[in-house]
């Protein structure tokens, strides 16, 4: 699925367990979707996400991936009418209010997340910065909220709400 340059550097991969990857958002028609569900533990596809819904997919991806997972969020995940700031824009994603969504249900059991393949050339004005800052400050809020323990004392960022 991925260039053996960077899925395998030095022989170090692979990096995580194939069978506790899930994968959400690829197009219908994506070409690695059969290939991505031969050897991922989950594959849902950005149409199947919508239709699912973010509560019904939790269950899902926390028998998968288990309890304490990360979120790698590309945002090409999201339409290109949405977000065409991306380098491979391709239609058929989600809108920003259901990427929040699922975020928000994912982000409690995950142990952190990276946000990616935002390109700021193709935003001059900035406007899509925009989105994904929304995207981030409304879906990730409650990132780790079930899963890491505080120290006492310790004030989240849930707490100041």
């Amino acid at each position: 699925m991925h260039w053996p340059a960077i899925a395998d550097i030095d022989g170090m991969g692979p990096y995580f367990t194939p069978s506790r990857v899930v994968h959400i958002g690829h197009r219908d028609d994506d070409e690695e979707a059969e290939e991505a569900h031969r050897s991922l533990g989950l594959v849902i596809s950005a149409g199947g996400a919508i239709t699912t819904g973010p509560a019904s997919m939790v269950s899902q991806v926390s028998e998968v991936a288990g309890e304490g997972y990360w979120l790698q969020v590309d945002v090409d995940v999201l339409d290109p009418t949405v977000m065409p700031a991306v380098d491979s824009p391709d239609p058929g994603g989600l809108d920003a209010e259901q990427l929040i969504e699922l975020l928000d249900h994912l982000a409690p059991q995950a142990i952190g997340a990276s946000v990616t393949v935002f390109d700021p050339d193709l935003d001059p004005d900035g406007q899509y910065a925009r989105v994904v800052t929304d995207v981030i400050a409304k879906g990730l809020h409650r990132l780790g909220r079930d899963v890491l323990p505080l120290a006492e004392g310790h004030r989240t960022s849930w707490e100041l709400e």
